[in-house]
């Protein structure tokens, strides 16, 4: 199974059980190893009292993207921390695009970035987040 293909299943996988990114409307659109890209378009129901996209959404955009590229090696990994900067505001009607990228893996441990920008490539937040491989697979091989 060549990488791309392990990524895939292994997103796939993963997908079929993520209710909660599924619920707030995400869309998986790309996976690789070490790299996904996943979408939203911010409706009413996710806007705060300041008529923004609420801080929790892009938040959640950005960790199911972290969360598709670390564990695109059919290793199970979760989030040992993380934290997200608020650049811009996103306003109801916007499409947020999250793109997440390895930047490090050693061991169990990995690190990864997430851009968070609207339809016009405006950022609109960064994440970054570091992984924590445990025992298991997504999938058998």
């Amino acid at each position: 199974m060549s990488p791309l293909e392990r990524a895939q299943k292994s997103a796939e996988t993963m997908w079929r059980e993520d209710h909660a990114s599924q619920w707030l409307g995400i869309e998986l659109l790309s996976v690789e190893q070490g790299k996904s890209v996943l979408s939203l378009r911010i409706q009413k129901h996710h806007c705060n009292g300041h008529g923004n996209c609420h801080g929790g959404i892009s938040y959640a955009l950005a960790d199911s993207a972290f969360a598709f590229a670390c564990n695109s090696r059919n290793q199970m990994t979760v989030a040992q921390h993380n934290v997200m900067s608020y650049i811009a505001p996103a306003q109801e009607g916007d499409l947020l695009i999250a793109e997440a990228q390895e930047v490090s893996l050693h061991g169990r441990s990995g690190i990864y970035d997430v851009r968070v920008t609207n339809q016009h490539n405006q950022l609109i937040a960064t994440f970054r987040g570091m992984s924590r491989a445990v025992s298991g697979q997504l999938f058998e091989e």
